[in-house]
């Protein structure tokens, strides 16, 4: 016998004069992605369910009443029905319409306007993608328009940047890294600013570094670092920052696992780290001043000290 999903049907009345509760309601129930089937009447998916019991009786104290029923379909038909009330086909449409609308504005913007634009359409996408609980094609499709706005944006906020390889990641003697030449390209980013940090804090505080106009031009001496190519780059999941880390034996470091994260999820995403529109905020901040890139480490290098004590401390507080 074919199964059918299980639904939650929440069932309820809010007091006529309570505007601003009507409205509060409303919203989050939108939020959350449910289907209406009538006024009143609201469909959502069982494995969805994220705290419906509780408004249930957030609604009950503002003077409603609320009922919360768990069913399966009846029939395929049903079910068939059912679903077809949460199809973001046309949701997802609109989005790859507004990322084309993107793409073709990115060249003319300042870093900060690509950088402010891209955190809102990635919080649109990600929006959607949360209520899309049948995901289809126009899924697929919406994520491919995604990434590739990403890649856009990264080819203008950074060219050159690197490709992911594919490998394990070796322990390495600090000591062969002692007094060298590091290179990496010019303009830095989070990636490559906080891998150049992470290079003078812990590996080589003799350290010297040279910004690349282009990967082709680094020498042969020097090791390179966040570019196709380089010595130390992107490795499987991992971006540049968190392969030095692990190169090195330092992301057992208090505090290093939150950094790496933040790291991460500035760089290639995936990561929700609320510490990062903080210091993407920052280093947008300190490269709208116009300075170079050693000026740069050196500003982003006491923030990213702050934030390794403070992710520390966050580590300690949790492990009590």
């Amino acid at each position: 016998m074919k199964e059918f999903a299980d639904w939650l049907l929440l069932i309820l009345t809010l007091p006529t004069d309570n505007a601003t509760a009507r409205m509060r309601y409303w919203r989050a129930l939108k939020a959350k992605g449910c289907a209406v089937l009538r006024d009143g009447a609201y469909l959502l998916p069982l494995t969805a369910d994220d705290g419906m019991a509780e408004m249930c009786g957030s609604i009950g104290q503002a003077g409603g009443t609320a009922y919360l029923v768990r069913f399966a379909s009846a029939d395929e038909t049903q079910e068939e029905e059912f679903r077809a009330l949460f199809d973001r086909t046309d949701e997802y449409t609109n989005f790859r319409r507004s990322v084309e609308v993107v793409q073709r504005t990115l060249v003319g913007l300042n870093p900060a306007e690509i950088t402010k634009l891209m955190r809102k359409t990635r919080k649109e996408f990600e929006a959607l993608a949360a209520v899309d609980f049948f995901p289809n094609e126009a899924s697929v499709r919406a994520r491919s328009a995604w990434d590739e706005l990403v890649q856009a944006a990264d080819a203008v906020l950074s060219p050159g940047e690197p490709h992911s390889g594919e490998g394990d990641t070796q322990l390495l003697n600090r000591a062969s890294f002692q007094g060298r030449l590091w290179a990496t390209r010019r303009h830095m980013w989070v990636d490559r600013v906080a891998s150049a940090w992470l290079i003078k804090r812990f590996i080589d505080g003799d350290a010297r570094f040279l910004w690349l106009v282009s990967p082709d031009a680094c020498p042969k001496d020097a090791v390179g670092f966040d570019f196709d190519g380089a010595t130390f780059s992107h490795v499987n999941e991992r971006v540049t920052f968190e392969v030095l880390a692990v190169s090195f034996g330092i992301d057992g470091e208090p505090g290093m696992t939150g950094l790496a994260n933040m790291v991460h999820s500035l760089d290639v995403g995936g990561l929700v780290v609320p510490e990062a529109a903080g210091f993407e905020a920052v280093m947008t901040g300190a490269r709208e001043r116009g300075l170079s890139d050693d000026e740069l480490l050196f500003e982003m290098g006491r923030v990213l000290d702050l934030l390794l004590a403070h992710f520390a401390a966050t580590e300690r507080r949790r492990a009590k």
